[in-house]
């Protein structure tokens, strides 16, 4: 018997803020079409709920799909739904087209609701480092304490964070912006940080865990309870709602940076499906640099 699959809405895009009437359309189809950026092979990936255990939705802004109704609608069809919210502290400058934290924080509040909050994973993520002109160091964690507080009170337990990675996408993003430089913090440093992150975070009853930190990871002290995570958690799927999992790893994921992902089909496209919230440290395809309109 072949286990159903994952479907993973998206790490190339943001699927639930800007193609969720694509999406629908597909699981109205009951297939999604993918296309090999290098070889161009097209493959396709069932999408009827007797073929899908459950569908990750990663997003930054669920505004839409939650106005859309389209979680219900989704579960009204048979499909389990699990959430990857990425909760950063405000920042303009480095994540320019985003809803206000207030409003944020309400969107996780009716995920909760709808959905349960044992379905809803925060990410932090990332953390980033930054000066202006040769001023001093930022960093964008102002907001992580209020931020878990208001989390801890929906009941969600599971925080996953990681340090920004200086891909050459972004430094020539960042290159349009004179002064603007992001840095790379020492692994003393990064430590420092995240001990402080998982002081807060199980003082409201959570846990903490990293996102392809494997060095990082080597060198917290002995005894410390961070964990590396899955995103796609697949074990923890099956505890939710049932049934059977592959509980294979992702190798199609960073697993020597230390992914802990399992297997899952995502169908973002990073050629046709550029995001418009274009983050300054984004490592897909901001709308900024594809030119593509916003649908």
């Amino acid at each position: 018997m072949i286990s159903p699959i994952v479907i993973s809405a998206s790490r190339r895009t943001d699927i639930p803020a800007f193609y969720m009437d694509w999406f629908m359309g597909q699981i109205e189809a009951g297939f999604f079409e993918l296309s090999n950026p290098y070889s161009g092979r097209k493959t396709m990936i069932p999408a009827t709920p007797d073929h899908v255990h459950t569908i990750v939705f990663w997003s930054k802004d669920f505004s839409k799909f939650i106005a859309g109704d389209f979680g219900r609608r989704l579960v009204q069809k048979g499909y389990h739904l699990f959430f990857n919210f990425t909760i950063n502290s405000e920042s303009p400058l480095l994540e320019p087209n985003i809803p206000p934290l207030e409003h944020r924080l309400r969107q996780a509040a009716m995920l909760c609701e709808n959905h349960g909050p044992a379905t809803v994973q925060w990410r932090f993520d990332p953390i980033c480092f930054y000066a202006i002109a040769d001023g001093p160091i930022h960093k964008n964690l102002d907001d992580f304490p209020s931020i878990a507080g208001h989390l801890s009170t929906l009941g969600i337990t599971r925080c996953i964070t990681s340090f920004m990675d200086q891909y050459s996408k972004i430094s020539k993003r960042c290159s349009h912006f004179p002064g603007f430089a992001f840095i790379e913090p020492s692994m003393d440093e990064k430590i420092q940080i995240l001990t402080r992150m998982q002081s807060v975070i199980a003082s409201n009853h959570m846990q903490l865990f990293t996102c392809c930190e494997k060095e990082v990871m080597d060198n917290l002290p002995p005894g410390s309870v961070i964990a590396p995570s899955s995103c796609i958690p697949n074990r923890l799927l099956v505890e939710l709602f049932g049934g059977m999992l592959s509980f294979k790893k992702d190798y199609g994921q960073r697993i020597n940076q230390g992914c802990g992902c399992f297997e899952s089909k995502d169908i973002g496209l990073y050629n046709r499906q550029p995001c418009f919230h274009n983050c300054l440290f984004c490592y897909a395809n901001p709308a900024s640099d594809a030119k593509i309109k916003r649908p």
